[in-house]
Formats: C-alpha cells, structure tokens, sequence
C-alpha cells in the first residue's frame, strides 16, 4: 500500500489547493480515512516490568528484592555484591551446584540481570553475557523439574521469574540488534558462569521466510495513538515489530504485500538438552559439565501461534498484536492514498516501484493460508485501505476469527465511477484465484465474506448479480458488437457492464452503503469534483472517440457520460434501480448496518434521519437476512464497536452454517457447479 512517490510533482496539486479547501467543508462527513496521522510515539524510555520492581531508573537502583538481598545475607555475599560483581556471580553459582533451590536460582537471576545493567554502557559484551544467563536461570526457575514440587505459582517470584526471562531477553537482543542485527540461521555466543552458549536464530511455527525479514523493533520503545484498543496477551517472550523486505526470487503471493510492511513476532529463547544437577545443562549426558551448551531463540507469529509446549507444559506467548499494525500504519505515504485515490486515480493504476504490478489490487497483511477463509474489505470515497483498521485490529484479537479467517484489503481508485471499480476488482479476484488456487481444490476460498463501507458496499454488491443484457442497456439498446470501438475499449465496456456472480462469495456485509444513491451528489458537487479529478488520459480521450464514432448508437443520456466517482452516486443515475432489481444468487446472504446521527446539537438536526451523507432510506437493503442501526456518522459507523460486534456475529454465524457442509465447508452441489463455470464475459 505505501507509494514511493511525491505527489507534491503535481503542478495541479498546488493548483486546485483552494477548491480542495472547499470541497473539505463540504465533504468534511465523509472522508473516511483513518482516524490520526500518528499512529504511534516513541516512548522517552522502553516500557519495562522490571522498572519498580529493581528499582531500574533510581539513583541508587537498580537494587535487588527484599527476598535476595536477605538470601545474600544468609550467605554472607553482600560484600561481594557491592565489591566484586564477578566473584558474587561465581561464588553463587557454587551455592547453587551444592544446594540447588528455586530461591537461588531467582536470586542469580536478578543478580546477573542488575550486574548487566550496571556493565551496559562500558562493557556491552559483559552485559550481553550477563543478560543471558539472566535468562537462562529464570528459565531453570520455571521449568526445571528439580524444583517442580517447590514451584507456586502462586508466589509473586514466580511471575517475576517471567519477568526476569522477558526482560532480560529482550535487553540481550537489544545489544544484538545494536551490534549486528538478528539474523535467521545466524548462531550467537554468550559466555556465562555456567558455560558457554551457542544460541542460534530460528522462525518456527511461522506463516513468513527467512529471507522475508529486514530487521526487528522493540514493541516496548512505541506507545499506540491512532487504534483505540491496544491488544497483548501475557506469558514468556519478548513481542517484537518484524519490517518486511522484498527479494529477489521471493514467491508470487509477495505481490500482495505492501511495501514496508509490519507485522508482530514473538522472540522466545529455548535451551537445548536436558536440564542438569548442577544448575546448568547436560548436554552430553554427563552432568553440567559439557564446555558449551545450545539454545534456540525461536521467532514465533502469534497470530498463528499462541501457546507452546516446553517441559510438558503449555506455555502462553506474550505477544502484542496491535503495536506492528499502529508502525506500519505510521508509515506517511500511507496518508495519500485516500487522496491520491479520489482526485488523481490514474496513479494507482501505475505500477508499483518494487513490482510489475499497480498500486492498486488486492492487499494481504499476513501471508496466504490455506484452509483459512478470505474476509474482504473495500472501503468507500475519498479513503483507502487503512480505513478498516480499528475493525482489523479488533478482529483479529478474537481467536475465533482469526483461527478460521485470512483479512485481505481491496484499493481502487474513487474518483472514477463504482462500477469501474468493480469491474476491476472482478479481475483481481479471479487473477488471485489462479495464483493461490490453480486446481481449484481449496474449499475455504469458496466461502469468502466481502465487507464494503460507503461506496464499497455497491462495489462488493456488484460481485454477486448477474448483468444480463440490463447493464448494458443502460448505455445502449444496440448490441455492444455493433459499436465501434477499439477492442481494448469495448473489453472494458464488457468488463463493466457484463459479468456473472463471484461463485466465491457467500457474504456481503454492507456498511453505510447508498444503494439508492447519496444527496451528496448533487449539482455543487459533481460541478466541483468535475474541476478536481483528473481523469486517466486514456480513457478521457477513448470516450470521446467512442461518442463521436457511435453518434446514433450511444444516446447523451448513456452512464458512459458519467466520468467521476461523484456523479455515480447521484441518486438520479439509473444504475442503483437496476442493481435493486437485479437477481441475486440463492447462495450468497446479504447483512446490512445503517449509521444514524444522534438527534442532537445543530449537526444532529440538520442531519436527521441520515448518517450525514447516506439517508436511512438509501442505506436499507430489502433482501438482507440482517440489519441494524448504528447511532454513528458515515465517518466512523464501520470502526462503531456496535457494527464491529455485528461484523463479528456474521463471521461466527457462518463458522457455525458451514459445519453443516463435509470437509470444513464444501459447496452445495449447486453451488459447486457454479464455481466451475467461472466469473468471465459471457
């Protein structure tokens, strides 16, 4: 989705800057766009549960516990402490081989984690040594079955043994980050006062390559401002933000990702081997004596993955979900889209800078997976993808949805006319069929859910009729093979105007949709929208050969005369009466949310009865098997927590439909048959 370009190149674009302003105290209701610019700010100082508890930033911190510095006492170690670091560490570890406990083993955890802090600005080897077998003593604490008749859950040092292990990790990979970077496959080593570490960089349990990542930030550096609900859940791990990077060779489904994508991982660190006797591992087989242990630091996706085994125990991950969505999205180039979309439509029709394909398409945030079912979001005028990410982030946080559901997002460009839109998006949904489904055996990509707000909705909803002769009679009564036309124009009038229902498409949930049109679109604003798009060059000029070449033919009143994506909407335009009268496919269901002003304030007056730009009785839908209102604007009623519920409720509803069907959802027969026939011209 991010664009490499500046679209401050644009003469135009300085040029129009007063009609834009304008155009803004208009249309203020319905740009619907995400909410903040800024979605994330780097905290002063990285969010760390250890803070008060070690007393981390104090003048005289960072300090052990109560609970270890009375241990030190017993064993007459304070000296050491305060004195020489090193020879506490050694002297300890000795206790330890000689009388193992879980208090001592907590206590060299905190130690090494303090002593790590106190060497990081001088000495950044010894603190990454130290910081590791932090780690790895707060793992023995938890899971080492010499102590799991003494372990309680209950005791606050456990959870703080958890604590220790994510801190500590996480400050080990901050100086590997620092140093070199964490690399997959890359084999890492740390010398501790059990032995010596080689810790190797493994992506497990993940939908993503090797080669697909560029580099790794910290969760805990970023603070969210622009998603209202900031999802993490709590266990062992450190919860990383991974930054994609393209390459060459990478596989073909990459030409769904965005540029610079962000995505959350999961950085847990797991020692190999048995755990010894004497408070390191056995490796060998012959005690803690072997001169090198290996461990794993294991990259888990938590979208995925949310729970691992270790030791016969299922661990949960911690993980943030939300904090990589709000860094991606802080991407600026991201905020021109919406723009870029509506008043220049013909940029993202070029071709994307890394690929040979355009900007505009079908968009995936996360890998392909098989047997998951597509939910697809097409968002309305003057916006872009980025609108559906309140609704994302709050649906992938159900483990529900995202167990059984893949999110892909549609971009097209507004200003051109929404049946333009559909017609392309019908030839990227059948081009991404054939990349990710060539045999046509994957059951779960013929159940998919397309969810449209604003003009989105009338864009997924022309996925599902079948044209007949009824589309194109609205530009002509003379059969479309007797216009003259260049061929590649008369295959765009067919695109447009002749199609069969998606077969993939079981759902369609439509959100603030005019399907009668907007009051919007109106003399005032078709004549100041006509001033602002820019048209592709292309297709301006092939319409006016078309007109002057098919005089008889084509009548002045023809759809081919409406050029922008604001007139299209005008409830005069004869497509919305057909579109209501089309035949619907028996096997697709349609839902319906409508947005209601609050009847209050001056706004909430005038406005009354509508969402600010689509009237209650434009967004009702007749032949939907469900609708609600939603007291929101046309600005926010797809983010409203009332429709997400809805959204919600739809996707489990038709989890629960297709239990029903054999092998996870199988097409009625009928169904089936249909898919087989395909989605092109007749």
């Amino acid at each position: 989705m991010p664009l490499k370009y500046d679209i401050n190149r644009y003469p135009l674009y300085h040029r129009r800057a007063c009609c834009v302003a304008l155009l803004g105290c208009l249309v203020v209701a319905v740009v619907v766009g995400c909410a903040s610019s800024k979605w994330v700010s780097v905290r002063a100082t990285p969010k760390n549960r250890l803070t008060e508890t070690l007393m981390v930033f104090s003048e005289k911190g960072p300090k052990p516990t109560e609970r270890t510095e009375q241990l030190l006492r017993v064993y007459n170690l304070t000296d050491d402490f305060h004195n020489d670091p090193k020879r506490l560490l050694e002297n300890l570890q000795a206790i330890i081989c000689r009388e193992p406990s879980l208090d001592k083993q907590y206590a060299f955890a905190e130690l090494s984690y303090i002593c790590a802090r106190k060497a990081e600005a001088n000495n950044p080897k010894l603190a990454l040594d130290l910081y590791g077998a932090s780690t790895m003593y707060a793992y023995q604490y938890l899971f080492d079955s010499r102590f799991s008749g003494q372990s309680n859950p209950y005791d606050p040092q456990f959870r703080g043994a958890c604590d220790l292990y994510n801190g500590s990790l996480e400050a080990a990979l901050r100086l590997v980050c620092a140093e070199d970077g964490l690399k997959p496959g890359k084999t890492y080593t740390i010398e501790t006062a059990g032995g010596a570490w080689d810790i190797t960089i493994d992506i497990r349990g993940n939908r993503w390559r090797d080669e697909d990542f560029d580099h790794f930030e910290f969760v805990s550096d970023y603070d969210i401002k622009g998603l209202t609900n900031h999802y993490r859940s709590f266990g062992l791990g450190v919860p990383l933000i991974a930054v994609r990077r393209g390459y060459e060779n990478e596989p073909e489904v990459a030409k769904y990702y965005p540029i610079d994508l962000s995505f959350p991982v999961t950085a847990l660190l797991r020692p190999l081997g048995n755990l010894g006797t004497r408070g390191n591992l056995d490796v060998d087989g012959q005690g803690g004596n072997s001169s090198r242990n290996k461990a794993v630091l294991e990259i888990y996706d938590p979208l995925t993955v949310a729970d691992i085994a270790i030791q016969q125990h299922r661990v949960p991950l911690e993980s943030d979900l939300s904090t990589p969505l709000a860094h991606f999205l802080s991407n600026p180039q991201l905020e021109q889209l919406a723009t870029w979309g509506l008043l220049f439509p013909e940029e993202l029709l070029k071709l994307r800078p890394d690929r040979s394909d355009p900007i505009m398409g079908l968009y995936m945030m996360q890998p392909y997976e098989p047997g998951k079912i597509p939910v697809l979001m097409v968002h309305g005028l003057w916006s872009s993808p980025i609108t559906w990410m309140e609704m994302y982030n709050d649906l992938c946080n159900s483990p529900e949805i995202r167990d059984r559901y893949q999110f892909w997002f549609y971009l097209y460009p507004t200003g051109q006319p929404f049946w333009n839109s559909a017609a392309q998006m019908r030839h990227d949904l059948a081009e991404a069929r054939k990349l990710l489904d060539p045999n046509g055996q994957e059951p779960a990509l013929d159940q998919m859910v397309l969810i449209g707000h604003s003009m989105g909705g009338l864009v997924s909803q022309l996925q599902t009729i079948d044209s007949r002769d009824d589309y194109w009679h609205l530009v002509s009564q003379e059969p479309i093979e007797t216009i003259k036309a260049d061929e590649e124009i008369r295959q765009r009038m067919k695109d447009c105007f002749y199609f069969r229902p998606n077969p993939s498409i079981r759902r369609v949930i439509t959100i603030g949709t005019p399907h009668r049109g907007s009051q919007f679109s109106n003399n005032a604003t078709q004549w100041l929208m006509s001033k602002l798009i820019t048209l592709p060059s292309a297709i301006a000029e092939g319409s006016g050969r078309l007109f002057d070449d098919n005089k008889r033919r084509l009548p002045k009143n023809s759809i081919l005369t409406i050029r922008t994506s604001i007139d299209s909407l005008s409830p005069d335009s004869p497509m919305f009466d057909t579109m209501l009268a089309s035949r619907r496919p028996p096997w697709v269901k349609f839902h319906n949310v409508i947005g209601v002003v609050p009847n209050n304030g001056l706004f909430g007056r005038l406005a009354a009865g509508t969402d600010g730009v689509v009237a209650r009785a434009s967004a009702h839908l007749d032949n939907a098997v469900s609708e609600i209102e939603v007291v929101a604007d046309h600005t926010t009623v797809h983010a409203h927590p009332q429709t997400v519920l809805e959204v919600r409720r739809v996707l489990l509803e038709h989890l629960g439909e297709l239990e029903q069907f054999p092998a996870g959802g199988g097409l009625p027969a009928q169904v089936a048959r249909r898919s087989q026939q395909g989605t092109g011209v007749r």
